[in-house]
Protein backbone atom coordinates (compact mmCIF):
# COMPACT_ATOMS: atom_id res chain seq x y z
CA UNK A 1 0.00 0.00 0.00
CA UNK A 2 1.24 3.36 -0.85
CA UNK A 3 0.00 6.94 0.48
CA UNK A 4 0.32 9.86 -1.51
CA UNK A 5 1.97 12.61 -0.33
CA UNK A 6 2.26 16.35 -2.11
CA UNK A 7 5.92 16.22 -2.27
CA UNK A 8 7.66 13.36 -2.33
CA UNK A 9 11.14 13.79 -2.01
CA UNK A 10 10.80 15.55 1.42
CA UNK A 11 8.59 13.68 2.40
CA UNK A 12 11.04 10.76 2.13
CA UNK A 13 13.89 13.12 3.27
CA UNK A 14 11.36 13.64 6.48
CA UNK A 15 11.02 10.16 6.74
CA UNK A 16 14.41 8.93 6.73
CA UNK A 17 15.47 12.16 9.59
CA UNK A 18 13.04 10.77 11.70
CA UNK A 19 14.59 7.52 11.98
CA UNK A 20 13.13 5.06 8.65
CA UNK A 21 15.84 3.58 6.49
CA UNK A 22 15.39 3.87 2.61
CA UNK A 23 13.89 0.70 1.23
CA UNK A 24 13.27 1.82 -1.98
CA UNK A 25 14.64 4.59 -3.42
CA UNK A 26 12.74 7.32 -5.50
CA UNK A 27 11.50 5.49 -8.92
CA UNK A 28 10.21 7.04 -11.48
CA UNK A 29 7.38 5.45 -13.34
CA UNK A 30 6.70 6.21 -16.95
CA UNK A 31 6.43 9.93 -17.85
CA UNK A 32 3.22 10.71 -16.47
CA UNK A 33 4.66 11.69 -13.35
CA UNK A 34 3.82 8.79 -10.86
CA UNK A 35 6.69 8.17 -8.58
CA UNK A 36 6.88 5.99 -5.72
CA UNK A 37 9.39 5.22 -2.67
CA UNK A 38 9.20 3.05 0.53
CA UNK A 39 10.95 2.92 3.64
CA UNK A 40 11.34 0.67 6.49
CA UNK A 41 10.08 2.00 9.77
CA UNK A 42 12.05 1.44 13.14
CA UNK A 43 9.03 -1.57 14.14
CA UNK A 44 9.95 -3.30 10.96
CA UNK A 45 7.43 -1.99 8.71
CA UNK A 46 7.52 -0.84 5.01
CA UNK A 47 5.20 2.27 4.43
CA UNK A 48 5.25 3.04 0.92
CA UNK A 49 4.81 6.88 -0.73
CA UNK A 50 4.11 8.04 -3.87
CA UNK A 51 2.89 10.81 -6.22
CA UNK A 52 0.47 10.45 -8.57
CA UNK A 53 -0.84 13.55 -10.74
CA UNK A 54 -3.71 11.10 -11.82
CA UNK A 55 -4.85 10.63 -8.47
CA UNK A 56 -4.86 14.02 -8.28
CA UNK A 57 -7.02 14.56 -11.07
CA UNK A 58 -9.64 11.83 -9.86
CA UNK A 59 -9.67 13.47 -5.97
CA UNK A 60 -10.64 17.05 -7.59
CA UNK A 61 -12.69 15.43 -10.15
CA UNK A 62 -14.71 14.21 -7.81
CA UNK A 63 -14.15 16.84 -4.88
CA UNK A 64 -15.88 18.84 -7.44
CA UNK A 65 -18.45 16.67 -8.47
CA UNK A 66 -19.80 16.82 -5.00
CA UNK A 67 -19.54 20.55 -4.54
CA UNK A 68 -22.10 20.58 -7.68
CA UNK A 69 -24.13 18.15 -6.08
CA UNK A 70 -23.24 15.58 -8.38
CA UNK A 71 -23.31 11.77 -7.13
Amino acid sequence: MYWHVDDIEATLHQLKAMGAEEYEPLIHRGDAGFITASVMVPFGNVLGIMYNPHYLEILHSRNDDQMNGDR
